[in-house]
């Protein structure tokens, strides 16, 4: 199993819409890429570090999939309706973090 973390780091001035991107944005990665491999998405808004100050990222998202092969699959396959929706919600650059789940 893997999970895919999408981030987006913090930066003065950028634009981040949390509604859109909770409400809108999820649905449409659902909709792109459970049926082709997908098995869970995650989307949180952190609130902190650990120190109390602000967070260094404004919003996280995790999907799982099977395996990478499932990953790459699931992106040829909607990931350019993905890219095509992100200026709907930010001007952020978002980093991405692919794990093994142990």
């Amino acid at each position: 199993m893997i999970r895919v973390t999408i981030s987006y780091p913090a930066q003065d001035g950028a634009r981040f819409d949390f509604d859109y991107y909770q409400s809108k944005h999820a649905e449409l990665v659902k909709a792109q890429l459970a049926p082709h491999g997908m098995q869970d998405l995650e989307i949180n808004q952190p609130l902190s570090d650990g120190a109390g100050k602000a967070p260094p990222v404004v919003a996280l998202a995790s999907m799982l999939f099977k395996d990478m092969a499932s990953f790459k699959a699931a992106m040829a396959a909607g990931g350019k309706a993905l890219a095509i929706d992100t200026p709907n919600y930010t001007d952020i650059k978002p980093t991405v973090l692919i794990s093994q789940v142990i």
